[in-house]
């Protein structure tokens, strides 16, 4: 028993570390495309003075020379607009850049796809790239996308981007739920083209289509009520018999999401719950539960090192070893200080308390960027 605990823990996290670091297709392989039909580039901003500016400006700076830049204020109160403004009148613009102040936001709606939906209506593109205010392009990023979107003859490409985390608490938390959406998606095979409608996932934080696929899945007016519209809107991609495509690029683009233990906490909390259910089969009582069994998983990083304080076993010290050297290659993965790898449990236990908040709120209430959705 002393030995067959530690192997059959070191097989699990083999398994669970192989689907992590499996990640291709990369952007890599895809020779940069510099020049082709117009990009619409429409990015949703509510309350994003701290991110909007260097993100605009690093899609300026793109390599791909016909874009236009829709940038949709969605009723900030912080300077979001007059920073958009702004960045619109630089020589780097061009008059590429157009402003979109946002209406209220209707009954019935989440705030992220009425957005979208305002920048699509005055998009002149005949691709659409959906973007997030967190995010970071480098030049050759779009380029390479578009270069796959036709390469490959898909109709939506997708990327997983390298997540920024310069916090003490973005570096004890993040990594979890990254290897845990990490270790879903897996070597992304599965994912890309596939016609099994729950397997169907697309990063909201870019999201590049043809405006023809688009329109033919009824845009982001059939997942206005969602809260993780970005899987929804990848599920009604293949429902429609429609190629999704997810490409590894961290040399390309990055993402700084959360930037403290609050807005953590409430990012993962309103999404979880809602999301993870999407990407199972579709049979209600393993939808019902899963919100309430998701947890579990994390309790392979916390009871090892409880049950060795508490017990002293051998097994427990050769399982926690065993946890540090996977999390010091998940750190190292990520670019975080290697000795955050020694605070895991601490991390882990965290992502507990998350899951189980996400469980108990179960949508029925969501409180984001000063709104508050659901009932509760």
């Amino acid at each position: 028993m002393t030995l067959l605990i530690p192997a059959i823990y070191f097989l699990f996290l083999l398994l669970l570390l192989h689907r992590y670091t499996h990640r291709h297709p990369h952007l890599r392989s895809y020779a940069p495309r510099t020049s082709g039909a117009l990009v619409s580039v429409i990015i949703p901003a509510r309350n994003e003075a701290a991110n909007i500016e260097t993100c605009m400006r690093s899609i300026l700076g793109t390599a791909y020379e016909s874009i236009e830049v829709v940038v949709v204020d969605d009723r900030s109160s912080d300077g979001t607009a007059a920073i958009i403004e702004r960045v619109a009148r630089s020589p780097e613009a061009r008059g590429r850049v157009r402003l979109v102040r946002g209406a209220e936001l209707p009954a019935g709606w989440y705030g992220k796809p009425w957005a979208l939906v305002q920048g699509c209506r005055v998009a002149t593109g005949a691709i659409l790239l959906f973007t997030d205010a967190d995010t970071r392009h480098a030049p050759e990023l779009l380029p390479r996308c578009v270069a796959a979107l036709d390469g490959e003859r898909v109709d939506l490409v997708s990327v997983l981007p390298r997540q920024e985390m310069v916090t003490f608490w973005e570096r004890v938390v993040q990594p979890h739920i990254f290897l845990v959406l990490a270790s879903r998606v897996g070597g992304l095979e599965r994912i890309n083209r596939t016609r099994v409608e729950w397997d169907g996932i697309a990063n909201g934080q870019f999201i590049l289509t043809t405006r023809a696929a688009y329109q033919t899945v009824g845009t982001h007016d059939v997942v206005k009520d969602h809260v993780v519209e970005d899987l929804a809107l990848a599920q009604r991609y293949v429902r429609h018999g429609l190629d999704i495509f997810l490409v590894h690029g961290p040399e390309y683009m990055t993402t700084r999401m959360y930037r403290t233990l609050g807005e953590i906490v409430e990012g993962w909390s309103k999404n979880l719950a809602i999301g993870v259910p999407l990407t199972l089969p579709p049979i209600r009582w393993v939808r019902r539960a899963a919100p309430y069994l998701m947890w579990l998983p994390a309790l392979a990083w916390v009871a090892p090192p409880v049950w060795w304080a508490l017990h002293g076993a051998a097994w427990a010290l050769a399982t926690i070893a065993i946890s540090l050297a996977i999390w010091t290659v998940v750190y190292r993965a990520e670019k975080a200080p290697l000795r955050y790898a020694l605070l895991y449990p601490f991390g882990a236990a965290l992502v507990v308390g998350i899951m189980l908040r996400s469980a108990w709120r179960g949508g029925r209430k969501i409180v984001w960027r000063g709104r508050q959705y659901g009932t509760g």
